[in-house]
């Protein structure tokens, strides 16, 4: 049996409807969570920052500028959990009737697909951003896993991979159902990118996971070396600054095509700040880091972002910024900027 939900759907957006809200065909939403004010601390960068940037990555500058000034009582919507009947799974899309949701990019574009023959019920905790990049599922996705397994049935679509990520998987006690196109009888989705107290709770418990049973010896910094690995931001001088906070500050540089989740918890988990260029990487450090402690993101003029800082709000660290010059493709940060950014996070974080 085929379905035309595709069709349907590029009907309603022809007609100029848009694409439906997928969350409105639920047939049950519960409140995990309430509304509540939270404190949002503000960024660390130099007076002279804004005049570096050139363009800005997952928000304009008005939205950048916002987050690096924080807000000590911020409201923060709730967490919720939405139930859906008849839904199907297919190339990695969700489609229920009269909308879908996508969760991966699609390797087809039918008007119909073949129903899936698998029927089963769950809740699925993976995302969009979590499938595309390693960062936001180690720190969003498996924060929403939190809240699947608490029905019982967590699934995801993410095959069987080795790695950080499997290590990961084991550390936080991840045990999902693994899925291919299926029929969800009944699925469990949940709003969850809210940083309020619940989901602090959770950050900390999957900290605790993670350096169970280590023994953390303090250490002022790591340094997350990232070098030419995910999307290009190619710091020039990566391994000078790198051995610069070795010799001056008694970081440890941290490699993560060398070292293992485990190498990476243990040193992160001792670390007061993580440094390095901005990207996913950095997780490996924010997940591990203690709440109090700081994130310094070394960013291209060209792709300037705070999205990180989203995460380390719920961990509760600081965030901190030195843009440099040039490209992601090839850019530089000079050291008397990140020695004086150094210099202000002492004097916020003593």
């Amino acid at each position: 049996m085929h379905s035309l939900r595709p069709t349907h759907n590029r009907l309603r957006r022809l007609a100029g409807l848009g694409p439906a809200d997928f969350f409105a065909t639920a047939v049950e939403r519960w409140e995990i969570s309430p509304a509540e004010v939270v404190e949002v601390m503000p960024g660390i960068w130099l007076p002279d920052q804004i005049e570096h940037i050139a363009r800005t990555e997952f928000g304009a500058l008005p939205d950048i500028l916002e987050q690096m000034q924080g807000n000590p009582a911020e409201q923060t919507p709730p967490t919720m959990g939405y139930r859906f009947r008849d839904v199907d799974f297919v190339d990695g899309v969700l489609h229920a009737r009269g909308a879908e949701r996508h969760l991966r990019p699609h390797k087809r574009a039918p008007f119909s697909y073949a129903r899936p023959r698998e029927s089963l019920s769950g809740a699925l905790y993976e995302s969009w951003i979590g499938n595309r990049w390693f960062g936001n599922w180690l720190l969003n996705d498996c924060l929403a896993y939190r809240l699947a397994e608490e029905t019982g049935a967590p699934v995801t679509s993410a095959p069987l991979r080795g790695g950080h990520i499997a290590r990961y998987e084991e550390l936080l006690g991840m045990a999902p159902r693994r899925i291919g196109d299926v029929h969800f009888d009944e699925l469990i989705l949940f709003d969850d990118l809210q940083s309020n107290s619940h989901r602090r709770a959770r950050a900390q418990r999957n900290r605790a996971l993670i350096l169970q049973g280590r023994a953390l010896e303090p250490l002022p910094g790591v340094f997350i070396f990232r070098g030419a690995s995910g999307d290009a931001r190619i710091l020039e001088n990566e391994a000078e600054i790198a051995e610069r906070l070795e010799a001056e500050y008694g970081f440890r540089t941290l490699y993560i095509d060398r070292q293992d989740a485990d190498e990476l918890a243990a040193a992160a988990g001792a670390a007061r700040i993580v440094a390095g260029v901005e990207g996913s990487q950095l997780a490996h450090g924010v997940i591990a880091m203690a709440p109090g402690g700081t994130v310094l993101t070394l960013q291209p003029a060209d792709r300037v972002t705070t999205s990180l800082k989203l995460l380390t709000d719920c961990w509760q660290q600081h965030y901190a910024m030195v843009v440099g010059s040039g490209t992601a493709r090839g850019y530089r940060v000079e050291w008397d900027q990140i020695r004086r950014t150094l210099d202000l996070i002492a004097a916020q974080n003593p």
